[in-house]
């Protein structure tokens, strides 16, 4: 038979990741940079959701927007293309980003003279919630056509979210979903989550989303 070596594992796997998220938060509490890590399912609106969230503070805050994708430059032309100043990242085949891809991007974008600086993760329920970015607050969004019983099935998701957005709830109408259900199902999994239905198409719901964004803004850069 032969011999092999076993090897004792005393840190956590992702130890590294979590000091580079803790450095980056550090950095972003330096510059009074306020930045959410928004997470999704691929469709359930994060662009769209962007987009008229940063409409709606209405030029009140310093705003730029890295776009993580495995490939393509499509969200970081829309962007550009509503006046956001906007980075295209490209994750290399990782379908997330991590701290220190997030700490890249960062230095490259340059974030010392923004407010408020919004990563929009690969889009899918299950990678962005496992690594800490070091942003400082993450948000996601559960769009109404995706099912309200998600949050049983992607738990980690609502469970590292300080916000959860019910998107696209004007299709109601076409699909069955249950707003008390879903609120139990995330309040269950994470009792301090802020959730918010609202509907990025028609802007109904948005006021407290915003207003609960400013805050948070005003809070993080008066620190």
């Amino acid at each position: 038979m032969g011999e092999f070596k076993v090897i004792e594992v005393h840190q956590s796997v992702y130890a590294i990741n979590d000091a580079i998220a803790e450095e980056t938060r550090e950095r972003l509490k330096k510059e009074k940079t306020f930045m959410i890590n928004l997470m999704a399912s691929p469709g359930a609106g994060k662009t769209t959701t962007l987009l008229r969230t940063i409409q709606m503070l209405d030029g009140q805050y310093k705003i730029g927007v890295m776009e993580a994708d495995i490939d393509a430059t499509v969200d970081a032309e829309k962007m550009e293309q509503a006046g956001v100043r906007s980075i295209q990242v490209h994750t290399g085949g990782e379908c997330a980003m991590n701290a220190e891809m997030t700490m890249q991007a960062m230095d490259e974008f340059g974030t010392a003279d923004l407010d408020l600086l919004v990563m929009e993760n690969v889009g899918n329920l299950v990678c962005p919630a496992e690594t800490d970015t070091g942003a400082s607050r993450n948000v996601a969004i559960l769009s109404v056509p995706e099912g309200d019983d998600k949050p049983l099935k992607y738990p980690l998701m609502f469970e590292v979210c300080h916000v959860v957005l019910i998107n696209k709830i004007d299709t109601r109408a076409y699909f069955p979903f249950d707003d008390d259900a879903v609120r139990e199902r995330i309040l269950a999994r994470n009792p301090e989550a802020k959730i918010f239905f609202i509907s990025a198409k028609t802007g109904e719901g948005f006021e407290p989303w915003i207003e609960w964004l400013r805050g948070e803004i005003d809070a993080w850069n008066q620190d």
